[in-house]
């Protein structure tokens, strides 16, 4: 799928160095970027819900470990 993106001169600069310090094109530096942030995000949403799950569950021993 073809799409266009416009960045400011600071964004831009910005991904011409991501692509540059990568060794690839500013194209892979923008697709890379994407699946780290969605990659990133899906880890984090999966981190929150074991721990809401599992703070009950070990409610007792957290408290004594903060002590």
């Amino acid at each position: 799928m073809a799409m266009t993106l416009r960045l400011n001169d600071e964004q831009e600069r910005a991904l011409a160095m991501l692509a540059e310090v990568n060794g690839v094109s500013k194209h892979e530096a923008v697709v890379r970027a994407i699946t780290e942030a969605a990659a990133r995000s899906v880890r984090d949403d999966r981190v929150r819900a074991l721990s809401r799950d599992g703070r009950p569950r070990y409610a007792a021993l957290l408290d004594r470990l903060a002590q």
